[in-house]
């Protein structure tokens, strides 16, 4: 996918003076830095202290260890999977080959190459994902674990071979901020686990390569911050990075004032990209997760070197977490909400770690949990090991005294039920900044599941890259359990990343007390008409409840619901007979849809999509999805109801 002057246009005109100018100056140093790069500062006397407490590792629990060194044996063999590409040549990768594609990224000056060229490039995610040196830093974990020095001489290999193929500004590894932000947090956590290797320090601080990689980085990232409209999740993870490095790796002349613009980078983002309610202000979960990872991973490397952080980081990050913790369900799985790319902050945990009850074991490790939080029994490697570094510290913060389920600020309702039924309801903002760049055109959505299932489900993402009908396919509007008027988005999409358009939504009711559960809210996205949406969760018949009303002139309606890929539909008319399997139980519903429309089952189906799910990035298969079409003239009502009670559900 290449950009058009079109869409360079569109995204100038969501640009301040201020970004503008900040561009054309980066414009211009990356001119400047065309030339030979610079050698790195001579440095002398170099050690690395940022060392784990004694009896940190000793922490980790036996199963959570079991899990992590059954990972690191696979990735010894070679094999891991990324975005639904199994590979077999991590034992010696090529780090610029594409294995879907096949293609190589072309080498050269790293601003030159045309990374959003699937054509000329690959599938540029799939290149990026191994070197932000992840898989590495579950080597590194097994080693510390287990005083295998395989693992350690494996992880000294494959440095040596990233830092040989990758010199300063050549390449694909040099171009996006947030790639090197996370290979720096990468490095330093490789660093701290090996540490106690014999080969540790001459692989970094003794070895010199290193060390000018290292301070290329820091260097690339104090020139090109994420600016206006881009600053979003990549402005945490580049200054998360950043101060990581400046801490753990404080051996150049910059260090210290990297550290300190880091620091406050990282203190007035994680503010801006959160909202007061602790929400992620991209409305997009899996964002949440990585700014929470990021910021965590931050605050362990500031106490590690004694370096104090504004009460405000503190604050922000446990405000995050009772977020985290409200809004799960009662598997502790969040919403599937916009985008998601299954971007982690730091892993050091083998396969089967549940991402979000690892936050959860963290924060309760980090903040303490509070009565209404979900229980977390699932272990994990990580949370002792920040737990070590984190100093425990008292904030003066008022904490919800019971579970929130209105998030005003962010337009998030989650009304819950008997037989552990879980709603979301989206009214909030299109996104964040004027380019709204992960979010999707759902407004009014709801997601419902059932003890975990996904019943109406988000699709999901799929893709970002080289797919530009998957792209738009995922983030429509009729890609979501919404309403459609005369077949366009309620937002308007200027790129894959751009939106030029954003609808406003509010929410008009939200009350998830009592025996019957209301939300209510309405979005202006199709101009001369108003869409509002009326829920209704009703404890005693296990019911929910929809009503969909349009003003305005006569319009062409799609009403689609989008079921999870565990669900069987049998539609008879206007109603669907659901059916699915959970713990070896067989479970089912009705869903009785609006007798004005015409209702169709469409299910894996390409020209267009419909009828898809994706669990993760890179991955779909089929799942149903049902499609009412008809008209308003707005003067009706369409009246969904999906009942659990009595169906095997309880």
């Amino acid at each position: 996918m290449t950009m058009s002057v079109g869409w360079y246009l569109r995204r100038l005109s969501r640009m301040g003076p201020q970004e503008v100018a900040g561009r054309v100056g980066d414009t211009a140093r990356r001119r400047r830095w065309r030339s030979a790069p610079p050698d790195c500062p001579s440095v002398t006397g170099a050690r690395f202290t940022a060392v784990l407490p004694a009896g940190a590792i000793s922490a980790v629990p036996a199963d959570a260890a079991k899990r992590l060194i059954a990972e690191a044996d696979r990735l010894m063999d070679g094999h891991a999977e990324f975005f639904g590409v199994v590979r077999d040549d991590l034992a010696d990768p090529d780090w610029w080959r594409d294995p879907k594609t096949g293609r190589r990224a072309p080498s050269g000056y790293a601003f030159d190459v045309p990374y959003r060229s699937e054509d000329a490039v690959g599938d540029i995610k799939q290149i990026w994902e191994p070197s932000r040196h992840q898989y590495l830093t579950q080597l590194a974990a097994a080693y510390a674990i287990t005083g295998n020095e395989r693992y350690a001489e494996r992880v000294d290999e494959h440095l040596r071979s990233w830092w040989s193929a990758n010199p300063p500004l050549r390449g694909v590894h040099w171009i996006s901020g947030i790639e090197l932000g996370i290979r720096l947090l990468s490095w330093v956590w490789i660093r701290r686990l090996l540490d106690g290797w014999p080969g540790a320090a001459d692989l970094f601080e003794g070895n010199p390569v290193a060390r000018n990689q290292i301070w290329h980085h820091q260097r690339w990232l104090a020139a090109f911050p994420s600016r206006g409209s881009s600053a979003n999740n990549h402005v945490i993870a580049e200054a998360a990075g950043q101060f990581a490095a400046a801490c753990a790796f404080d051996w150049f002349p910059s260090s210290t004032r990297w550290r300190a613009d880091a620091l406050r980078s990282l203190d007035r983002h994680l503010r801006g990209n959160t909202y007061g309610s602790g929400l992620n202000r991209e409305l997009a979960t899996e964002y949440h997760g990585l700014v929470l990872e990021l910021g965590l991973a931050a605050l362990a490397e500031a106490d590690a070197a004694a370096v104090p952080v504004p009460a405000s980081v503190r604050l922000v990050l446990l405000r995050m977490t009772d977020a985290l913790a409200a809004v799960v369900d009662n598997r502790l799985r969040p919403p599937r909400q916009g985008d998601a790319d299954d971007g982690h902050g730091l892993i050091v945990d083998g396969a089967g770690t549940d991402r979000w009850a690892s936050l959860l074991a963290t924060g309760d490790a980090v903040f303490g949990r509070l009565d209404w939080w979900p229980e977390v029994t699932v272990t994990d490697v990580r949370t002792p090991l920040l737990a070590a570094l984190v100093k425990p510290t008292e904030l003066s913060v008022t904490r919800p005294a019971s579970r929130p389920a209105h998030f005003a600020d962010a337009g998030m309702t989650i009304l819950r039920g008997p037989g552990e039924i879980w709603c979301r309801c989206d009214g909030g903002p299109h996104g964040f900044l004027s380019i709204a760049a992960h979010a999707h055109a759902d407004a009014l959505s709801v997601e419902v599941r059932h003890d975990g299932v996904d019943v109406l489900a988000d699709p999901g993402t799929y893709c970002y890259h080289g797919q530009p009908e998957w792209r738009q396919y995922f983030r429509s509007t009729l890609g979501h359990n919404t309403l459609q008027l005369d077949g366009g988005d309620q937002s308007v999409s200027g790129g894959p990343f751009l939106w030029t358009r954003h609808a406003e939504s509010r929410v008009l009711v939200a009350d998830a007390s009592g025996e019957v559960a209301r939300w209510s809210g309405e979005h202006d996205g199709y101009q001369g008409s108003v869409h509002r949406r009326r829920v209704e969760l009703t404890a005693a018949s296990q019911e929910l409840r929809l009503v969909d009303e349009v003003s305005g002139p006569r319009r062409t309606v799609n009403l689609a619901f989008h079921l999870g890929p565990a669900i069987t539909a049998d539609l008879v008319g206007n109603r669907a007979q659901l059916t699915w399997t959970r713990d070896g139980e067989d479970r089912s519903a009705v869903l009785d849809l609006p007798a004005q429309l015409s209702w169709q089952a469409h299910r894996g189906e390409t020209e267009p999509p419909l009828g898809w799910y994706s669990a993760g990035f890179g991955r779909k298969e089929p799942a149903t999805t049902l499609i009412g079409t008809g008209s308003t003239d707005g003067t009706e009502s369409f009246t969904t109801v999906l009942g659990f009670r009595g169906q095997g559900g309880t």
